[in-house]
């Protein structure tokens, strides 16, 4: 018999909130967090607008010296790690640390650090460059500081799919324990991609929103009117513990990761597969690995960018997937709030489900003002749902044609 696996604890960062209770509160007021970049001058660019984390002091969670020697990347994968952990009331030092794992995904880790140093290297040569550039640019530098920091000797995984990074690594994670690699990982992605040339970049395909005089409705999920997604920074990283290991300590469980599966489309670097068939098929594996029929998916909370052709694809993968019930079961795209924080996305919308089944209620869709007509789902209005669900279905997605799929089931079945 397969073991099963929970969410005891969860550490979010995020542009509305920080921590469980932050992230919620950020949820249920219903104001995006989308402004005009700070950071850089964007007025260069197609697009303007980020959702930026502002009043975040990595000294909060760490000792001074750590958080100084980090890069944004791995210093918001590691605070929110510390914060999922302490939220779990987890005492690592009760716990063989060969046994604790790590699961991180990021879309481009280190890059803007990276950026930044190359700007400082033509201006002043190496002399000017920090050592910690080496060890601070490749997608595993959060995993291996999180690790490092909290004495973890488990597996250690690190994946790059993309936006669908987070997902995955949680996934991951949740068949790591699963096989017995281990019996607790910390999984989620962290993302900190606000530089220039990356955001440059996202902007010369226009990938991303250039409805830069009215920031807060910029990214419109599954409306008629939308126009891209518009870029943010953030981590999430979840506890995931062996349910009766977590029973016998008396942990708090939010959730349970029931199904997970990941597709690839084999189609295009950037669109997906207009006919969402990779996706759905994900979506049909995870269901399966959880045992579960369409029927008993009660809600979804979609990848949903903003895209006219990605929210296109997805509504109709969800139609496949789930059948004609599909048009009956409520659909949320919660990224108008928090922007598109890459690969984080995916751990940040597992969070936003965990807590979502354990108070029974899900965010709604801001922005989206006039649901596209051709696509077959029932989104949720911006007044969100307050509705007892027993399974719940996450997707995510990434350029390279991935798809990710999580199925998350209430604590008490």
């Amino acid at each position: 018999m397969k073991r099963r696996v929970v969410i005891t604890g969860i550490g979010a960062l995020t542009p509305i909130g920080f921590g469980v209770d932050g992230l919620w509160d950020g949820l249920l007021a219903g104001r995006s967090a989308i402004r005009q970049v700070t950071r850089f001058d964007a007025s260069a660019f197609r697009s303007h607008l980020a959702a930026e984390i502002s009043g975040f002091d990595g000294q909060d969670y760490i000792p001074s010296r750590d958080a100084r020697r980090l890069d944004r990347y791995a210093l918001l994968a590691l605070c929110a790690a510390v914060s999922a952990v302490d939220d779990a009331r987890l005492d690592l030092s009760s716990v063989p640390s060969c046994t604790v794992g790590v699961s991180l995904g990021s879309a481009l880790g280190g890059i803007a650090f990276a950026e930044n140093q190359h700007t400082t290297f033509l201006a002043e040569g190496m002399r000017g460059v920090a050592p910690m550039l080496a060890i601070a640019v490749y997608g595993g530098a959060s995993g291996a500081n999180i690790a490092l920091h909290l004495g973890l000797r488990g597996p250690n995984l690190a994946n790059s799919n993309s936006c669908a990074s987070g997902a995955v690594a949680i996934g991951e994670a949740f068949e790591m324990i699963r096989r017995q690699d281990a019996n607790v990982v910390l999984a989620g992605g962290a993302e900190a991609p606000l530089a220039p040339l990356t955001f440059g970049a996202f902007s010369l395909i226009k990938s991303m929103s250039a409805r830069n005089n009215d920031p807060a409705a910029a990214c419109r999920p599954f409306d008629v009117d939308r126009d891209g997604f518009v870029m943010s920074e953030g981590a999430a990283v979840l506890v995931l513990e062996e349910r009766e290991a977590a029973l016998r300590r008396g942990a708090r469980i939010y959730a349970e990761v029931l199904g997970y599966a990941h597709t690839n489309d084999a189609y295009h670097m950037t669109a997906p597969r207009p006919d969402g068939s990779e996706a759905a098929r994900a979506v049909c594996l995870a269901l399966h690995g959880a045992c579960l029929a369409p029927r008993d998916i009660g809600y979804v909370n979609a990848h949903a960018t903003g895209t006219p052709l990605g929210d296109a694809a997805e509504a109709l993968a969800l139609r496949t997937a789930l059948g004609p019930d599909a048009e009956h079961v409520p659909v949320s795209g919660t990224k108008a709030l928090y922007g598109h924080a890459l690969g984080a996305s995916g751990a940040i919308e597992a969070a936003i489900l965990a807590i979502g089944l354990d108070r029974g209620f899900f965010p709604g869709t801001l922005n989206c003002d006039t649901p596209d007509p051709n696509l077959p789902i029932q989104v949720v209005g911006k007044a969100g749902l307050a509705r007892r669900v027993n399974y719940a279905l996450s997707t995510s997605f990434g350029f390279g044609g991935t798809n990710a799929a999580l199925v998350i089931g209430r604590a008490d079945l």
